[in-house]
């Protein structure tokens, strides 16, 4: 591995790297996908692209090793750790292996079932080189030579890939070509792609919308959603009946919306993916957000907070009983802040039970509860029997109404610790807004320990940032002193092969208002959002903007970048 990953596209590296004329790559592109053959395959086959740029194309494109096999011969004892008819259906031929990893060259890395299948078959974890799918067959024809005599009738009674068992169906026979079509090979490996490419740019989300006449693929990088060329429209059906097979979805309901999951491994991760499938009218919209377990803040100190921020939190998550309130709009990494307090929390004598609606992460040594509202499991029935399975902490997904509330300030002034989430603007506003759901100010006043407002903020690709200056019409515009910036260099977004659009990951900002015996006295006689806001910035709370402009003062965001989360008001 090693490398970073092209950001591009295959096709891309193919013009720039090996001189292809891109008209007639455009045209190549547009007859495989007519004909259902993989790309690659085809432009190696019809001359128009030489295997071995190929390989390095691919290469570059996914950031893993390229291969050369022309002269290499395995050792026999790792030829045995894969089964001959696996080399054989997906044309890879293992290399090494070093303790529990195997190096294995295939033509098709984004191939993730054939990979999951060799790891599977071999109890070893996968390391993908790309080597061209000719050498790799003229090897395994001449490693092969003495069984390939004949016909290889046991081979062939293994090899029930043309054959379908279908259970008995009332439907009709367009369902059954829907379900034929989406276990077709070019569809499995078009769905494979979008995964890979997701994997591979950080992707939090991808997604299918069916338009009038084309198919639209977007993913969500860095909270931002970028176009991809979608799939023909001719296979939308099958595209979205492959994912629901994946997710064990009903592929005959298509008038209704459906949720659902299912779990991959590729390029050395393993993620979750949380399926939504939405009727429109031009067909359904899917909706895959990837949960990535490796991307999860170990602790908070891993978070990269300011100072002040991360001292609150960590005093108040060590607190034997209160409620932290963590708020922000949805996609704010709430989610990721609680989870990583859960992390430091999480030890062998403290019992921890959570109730989220869904459940996102599955963490270790963490009873988590999945609400059904559908069967009568919401928060506020499922908050009422955690509090009868003696827990030290709780946490609840989202506080969406009174009765939740209510029960959570009760469990936080009962002697449990509890978090959760609100849909609120401000670290202060959540108090308001909770005296709102009918909390009585004097309950609230003892049970809050904090309340924390944050955003997401879009980092700058520290490869091609470059320094700019700001106009005094824009400072004066957004209400930032004319000499807030005196002294530092500011940046702004470039682009580069590495990061595309001149930003590359995200960081979090936090509002954190820490409840001190003034602010206390101050919910309980009924403060306003204001004047909490005055009493937490006077105890050393610093607001959402001030936290943002302070990253652009380091060089870490953009100004633009950081006004868009957090206004400029």
């Amino acid at each position: 591995m090693g490398k970073e990953p092209y950001s591009g596209k295959v096709t891309d590296i193919l013009v720039r790297d090996a001189g292809v004329d891109p008209v007639a790559l455009a045209a190549a592109e547009k007859k495989a996908a007519s004909q259902g053959e993989r790309l690659e395959k085809y432009l190696v086959e019809h001359g128009v692209v030489d295997a071995d740029a190929m390989v390095l194309a691919l290469s570059d494109y996914l950031g893993i090793a390229p291969l050369n096999i022309s002269h290499l011969t395995p050792h026999p004892h790792i030829l045995e750790l894969v089964p001959r008819e696996i080399m054989k259906k997906q044309t890879v031929l293992p290399v090494a292996r070093v303790g529990k990893m195997i190096s294995v060259a295939v033509a098709d890395p984004f191939d993730l079932p054939g990979l999951d299948e060799i790891a599977t078959s071999t109890g070893l974890q996968v390391v993908p080189l790309v080597a061209s799918e000719q050498a790799i067959s003229d090897t395994l024809s001449k490693l092969f030579a003495e069984t390939t005599q004949g016909l290889d009738m046991e081979e062939l009674m293994r090899d029930d890939s043309d054959v379908q068992i279908l259970e008995d169906s009332d439907d009709d026979q367009s369902l059954d070509e829907m379900l034929e079509t989406a276990e077709g090979a070019p569809v499995i490996r078009m769905v494979n792609m979008m995964l890979v490419e997701a994997l591979r740019t950080g992707a939090s989300d991808i997604h299918i919308e069916p338009m009038e006449k084309s198919v639209r693929l977007r993913y969500r990088i860095d909270g931002k959603l970028t176009e991809r060329p979608g799939p023909p429209k001719n296979l939308q059906n099958a595209v979205i009946s492959r994912i629901k097979i994946m997710s064990d979805l009903d592929i005959a309901e298509r008038r209704i919306p459906q949720d659902g999951r299912f779990n991959i491994k590729a390029l050395g991760k393993e993620v979750d993916l949380r399926i939504s499938i939405l009727p429109t009218v031009h067909g359904e919209k899917v909706v895959m957000r990837t949960l990535d377990k490796t991307s999860l803040s170990p602790s908070l100190s891993a978070l990269g907070l300011d100072k002040y921020s991360e001292e609150c939190m960590a005093h108040a998550i060590t607190q034997p009983h209160g409620i932290l309130l963590v708020t922000g709009p949805t996609g704010s990494g709430k989610t990721t802040t609680l989870y990583s307090c859960l992390q430091e929390l999480n030890q062998p004598d403290v019992n921890i039970i959570t109730c989220e609606d869904p459940v996102e992460y599955q963490l270790d040594g963490i009873n988590q509860v999945q609400m059904h509202s559908e069967v009568g499991l919401t928060f506020s029935s499922a908050l009422r029997s955690i509090l009868r399975q003696d827990p030290d902490i709780v946490l609840v997904g989202e506080i969406r109404d009174g009765e939740t509330a209510e029960i959570a300030i009760k469990a936080a002034l009962t002697g449990h610790l509890v978090l959760s989430t609100l849909h609120t603007n401000s670290a202060p506003g959540a108090v308001t807004r909770l005296i709102d759901m009918g909390i009585e100010p004097f309950m609230l006043g003892s049970a809050l320990v904090l309340a924390q407002a944050q955003r997401l903020y879009r980092r700058l690709c520290p490869a091609c940032k470059k320094a700019t200056d700001v106009s005094p019409d824009v400072l004066r515009q957004n209400h930032i002193e004319p000499d807030f910036f005196d002294g530092c260099t500011l940046y702004k977004a470039n682009g580069c092969p590495r990061c595309a659009s001149g930003f590359k990951g995200r960081g979090a900002i936090m509002e954190v208002l820490l409840i001190t015996e003034d602010i206390r006295d101050a919910i309980i006689r009924g403060a306003n959002t204001s004047e909490l806001h005055k009493l937490g910035c006077s105890a050393g709370m610093v607001s959402l903007k001030q936290a943002g402009l302070t990253r652009v003062k380091e060089g870490v965001t953009s100004l633009t970048a950081s006004l868009e989360v957090t206004g400029g008001e």
